[in-house]
């Protein structure tokens, strides 16, 4: 009992490590804070004088302006593009889960010529910036007429989002123990019915954090979604924000309460799969 109380921290200690922690929340919060009063602030800019982004006399009139914005044709603009960001996302999501899931299982169980090399290839490919591939991407979708388009757009995403989901699947096989297959097999359980039955759903932390790291990079991307979307009704939500600072001023109010919107379903996501991440972020972390 002696040892147990002896490894507790002391008051002193315990209160140090809760002010540094505090102290790192409001440093976190504080600039989220100001985008929030800059969105509920009329015209966009907090007249609040003082260091607290409290806006004097909120109103909702820029989500309003920017919720309702329509085309030349009276159409609902603000919808089309929230649903061109949500299907692009959650299409590059599911293509990355489905395809890499299935390889990266093959690469963690059965050796074969090249499956090393192939990993190490899958890891350099995540060593280059989006931007380096910016123009034989362009190219690409031209010839295939796939520019303008969600599927074009998640083409692209994909392309880059499963070689990641394979790396990071791959961690996650490795961890999960061959004798819970080995025992379902010998029970007369088939190899797909051990990989459907018993280590996906061991994988499952894993494959929902690999699935909300492939929506979130689909979801917040903006310079290949600006190289390869020139129509308005196409536009994805980062695109649409940019349009909102010019050259010559900024909508500052309108930009904020984008910016609002478009991190609350990755808020969402998060706060709803925030079990799961504990677990999943290091399910890939074995050597190998």
């Amino acid at each position: 009992m002696s040892g147990d109380r002896s490894m507790r921290p002391s008051a002193v200690e315990a209160c140090v490590v809760h002010a540094l922690l505090l102290l790192a929340t409001a440093f976190a919060i504080y600039p989220i804070l100001w985008v929030v009063a800059v969105a509920l602030s009329p015209g966009g800019v907090s007249e609040h004088s003082g260091a607290l982004p409290l806006p004097n006399a909120p109103t909702l009139d820029n989500f309003r302006a920017l919720i309702g914005a329509g085309d030349a044709d009276h159409a609902w603009l603000f919808g089309r593009q929230l649903a061109n960001s949500l299907v692009v996302a959650l299409a590059t999501a599911s293509a990355a889960v489905a395809i890499a899931t299935p390889a990266a299982y093959a690469l963690a169980r059965f050796p074969f010529v090249g499956a090393k090399a192939g990993v190490r290839a899958l890891l350099a490919t995540q060593m280059f910036p989006t931007v380096a591939s910016a123009v034989p991407l362009y190219l690409l979708l031209d010839a295939l007429h796939l520019l303008d388009s969600r599927g074009g757009l998640v083409l692209v995403y994909a392309s880059t989002a499963v070689p990641f989901a394979i790396f990071q699947l791959r961690g996650a096989f490795q961890a999960i123990p061959v004798d819970i297959e080995e025992a379902a097999m010998v029970d007369g359980a088939s190899r797909a019915q051990a990989f459907f039955l018993v280590v996906l759903p061991a994988a499952r932390p894993a494959i929902a954090v690999t699935a909300l790291f492939a929506f979130m990079t689909a979801w917040n991307e903006f310079i290949l979604a600006a190289t390869f979307l020139s129509r308005e009704t196409a536009f994805t939500l980062p695109v649409v924000l940019q349009r909102y600072v010019g050259e010559h001023g900024a909508a500052w109010g309108s930009f904020a309460a984008g910016a609002v919107l478009v991190s609350a379903p990755v808020m969402a996501l998060f706060y709803i799969a925030q079990r799961e991440l504990v677990s999943g972020l290091t399910a890939g972390g074995v050597k190998g």
